[in-house]
């Protein structure tokens, strides 16, 4: 498995800058358009439980897993992104991740910031 299967985040100039600062340095902020979040929720593979499982009882990490979480967050970060781009956005601060439990079936992942418009300075 290479490495792109564990990573995530934007590519070079993208359409909406997604930063978990509360300002861009060499932009300003012209406009706050507000709260803007993606969100999805994965179930548990039958397969990855059980391997899981077997794999907690001699350590190590669980890559079915972790590629798993991975795919789920850039998910939910692209759903941010294209709220934020049609709102109007270009840029997104305060970026966070949350993640929890969901009714013991499941992942929910929740990408949040607030969309805003920049201009460069």
């Amino acid at each position: 498995m290479g490495i792109d299967e564990y990573g995530g985040g934007q590519g070079p100039e993208p359409e909406v800058l997604v930063v978990t600062t509360n300002d861009v340095p060499g932009y300003h902020v012209r406009e706050v358009i507000g709260e803007v979040f993606g969100l999805t929720v994965r179930s548990r593979h039958l397969g990855s439980q059980i391997g899981a499982g077997l794999k907690s009882m001699v350590g190590g990490e669980l890559r079915g897993l972790t590629k798993t979480l991975v795919q789920t967050r850039n998910q939910a970060m692209d759903r941010l992104v294209e709220q934020a781009r049609t709102r109007g956005a270009n840029g997104v601060l305060a970026f966070r991740f949350d993640v929890t439990e969901a009714a013991d079936v499941g992942t929910e992942v929740c990408a949040y910031g607030t969309a805003v418009v920049l201009t460069r300075e």
